[in-house]
């Protein structure tokens, strides 16, 4: 090593400089004002070229030689070294941080190309006094696209967490969304809009319960989020299906005894069976335990206590007949055939299959009228009595009354134009979707009554097939004889392909065939009517003032005596079906 003068303007630039975004203007301008009042107090360091020339390469100090040359020196002293393996990658990298910090762009630049001379991250890290986990943040951000790095070598940087969410996501899906938002040329990027583009759902495998053969037959492939806290298990998916199918089954073959599994509320709080009362503290004998996933997916117990049995009419009280023993409630809940996602999914099916049918399927003038009764029951139909007698959404049927009408303002009883007007009157009615539009048993009688399953479509496709358990998967493909795979996801792609030909799927669980409960709980509003009737005291008031005898017309009560008989007899004929049909 030897001090030498030359001239700066003689020096050549180290391409492998870890600096190669521009520093400040402010810094360069502090830097020349320094070099012209007192020079150059620490000499640049400089090294021989190798590649044949009789130059000299600088090592360090590229912004004291450009300032020297601004400041018109005519020579500078040099500390000549030779040069180092890796052609003065690390120094240039310590010199760099030492001085003014580089650009973070810089920084994963820098990391990638010592990596790229053989350099490991131990190594690095000991060299710059940074901890090894900080490297590997560094080496993860160097995957950012390129032109999103370009973009923040301009000082266009995101905060912290929206470079996190940046980082982790693929290439693929950083260019389809920096695509979409692209800032013009001089404005800055809308980084939050990107991060929300590119955030997922992350499960963490520190909420598993499940073990590596769950695992591997969900497909669950473990991610490490470097960005997490050190001392804790960081490991990720995004397969958020697979992991809560993979906890459910755990749940399912782990069930105490006296458990069962729970559903969840909107609010993410357990819904414990009706009349159950949860216990805080530690549990009796006699208590249940239920299991249930909360918003993260993992794992939680709750102890609940069902009240004691009543004893049956005519029984001691130490008497309990085995339908009061409440034993129903100890059975263990099995994890549901179809997910949350799926219900959705087939309620979706069913609307769009019963609007179909209500559409095009052939029906019947009296099922049409009835059907038009059975809609205006439905649970998302809401009507206010009175003398106005609105009825929500009536822009809505507005536009189908309109219909009725002649162009001079009078009802028309063309029989074509009432079918169409009930039809799409019903269509706008009855829904099979979940949630405020659903219109329950009601919409499911329907369908079953025109025929709708046949306008079911095909669900053999895989964003439906990942919502069914690994029990009813293996149903699907025992019936489509399929042969069943090793992995869960190795037999849903074999029934992908199966179904993407002339073979259909219409999973049971879609069909529009009520739950015979749901009828029975119908049939029931009958027979509160009929009590409240016979109930009924001679000239009871209404609440405008006017008796039940003074409101209905005398000479009407045959025909209303009439039509109450037949439509008896109707529903005694009928009940066991769905409570109405077409005679």
């Amino acid at each position: 090593m030897q001090i030498l003068k030359i001239d700066p303007r003689a020096l050549n630039a180290n391409p492998d400089d870890a600096r190669q975004s521009k520093s400040s203007v402010q810094a360069d301008a502090l830097l020349l004002a320094t070099v012209k009042a007192v020079g150059i107090i620490q000499p640049p360091v400089v090294s021989p070229q190798v590649d044949g020339g009789n130059g000299y390469l600088i090592q360090a100090g590229h912004r004291r030689v450009q300032a020297a040359i601004a400041a018109g020196l005519e020579e500078i002293e040099v500390v000549v070294s030779e040069a180092a393996n890796d052609n003065g990658a690390m120094r240039s990298m310590v010199e760099n941080i030492a001085r003014e910090p580089l650009n973070p762009v810089d920084q994963w630049r820098g990391i990638e190309r010592l990596v790229a001379l053989g350099w490991t991250e131990e190594a690095i890290a000991v060299a710059l006094s940074l901890p090894v986990r900080q490297i590997r943040k560094l080496r993860l951000l160097a995957n950012v696209l390129p032109a999103m790095l370009d973009q923040m070598a301009r000082g266009d940087m995101p905060n912290e967490q929206q470079l996190r969410t940046i980082a982790s996501a693929s290439l693929e899906d950083q260019k389809e969304v920096w695509k979409a938002n692209k800032p013009k040329k001089g404005d800055t990027a809308s980084w939050w809009q990107i991060a929300s583009g590119l955030s997922k759902t992350k499960m963490f495998a520190r909420d598993a319960s499940f073990g590596d053969d769950l695992r591997e037959a969900y497909g669950i492939e473990w991610a490490d989020d470097l960005f997490g806290p050190a001392d804790q298990d960081n490991r990720f998916t995004t397969n958020v299906e697979a992991f809560l199918g993979a906890q459910q089954e755990w749940m399912t073959n782990n069930l105490p005894k006296k458990g069962s599994i729970l559903d969840v509320s909107n609010y993410g709080q357990p819904e414990l069976p009706k009349k159950a009362e949860r216990v805080y503290g530690k549990p009796g004998k006699g208590d249940q335990t239920g299991l249930y996933l909360d918003r993260d997916g993992k794992v939680q117990t709750v102890h609940y206590r069902m009240p004691e049995a009543k004893p049956a009419k005519g029984q001691a009280n130490g008497g309990v007949t085995k339908e009061h023993t409440g034993d129903d409630a100890t059975v263990g809940k099995a994890r549901p055939d179809v997910t949350q996602k799926g219900h959705d999914m087939i309620g979706d099916f069913r609307t769009d299959a019963l609007h179909d049918a209500l559409a095009r399927a052939p029906i019947e003038d009296d099922m049409l009228m009835a059907l038009l009764v059975l809609a205006f029951a439905g649970q998302n139909v809401r009507v206010d009595s009175g003398a106005g007698g609105a009825l929500y959404g009536g822009a809505r049927f507005g536009r189908h009354a309109a219909r009725l009408f002649t162009d001079d303002g009078r009802l028309s009883f063309d029989m074509d134009t009432v079918r169409v007007t009930a039809r799409a009157a019903l269509i706008d009615v009855l829904s099979c979707r979940r949630g405020m539009s659903n219109s329950g048993v009601i919409s499911r009688i329907a369908g079953e009554a025109i025929g709708a399953d046949a306008y079911l479509p095909d669900m053999g496709a895989e964003d439906f097939l990942v919502c069914l358990s690994r029990q009813a998967l293996e149903v699907v493909a025992k019936d489509a004889g399929i042969e069943q795979k090793a992995r869960v996801r190795e037999t849903r792609a074999a029934l992908v392909e199966h179904f993407a030909g002339d073979a259909k799927l219409v999973h049971g669980s879609a069909l529009f065939a009520p739950d015979p409960q749901d009828v029975t709980a119908l049939l029931r509003h009958a027979e509160a009517t009929d009590a409240d009737d016979e109930g009924a005291e001679p000239g009871h008031e209404q609440e405008d003032g006017v008796s039940d005898d003074e409101a209905i017309d005398p000479d009407a009560d045959e025909v209303m005596d009439g039509a109450d008989d037949a439509s008896a007899d109707g529903l005694d004929e009928h009940e066991t079906a769905y409570g109405i049909a077409a005679e």
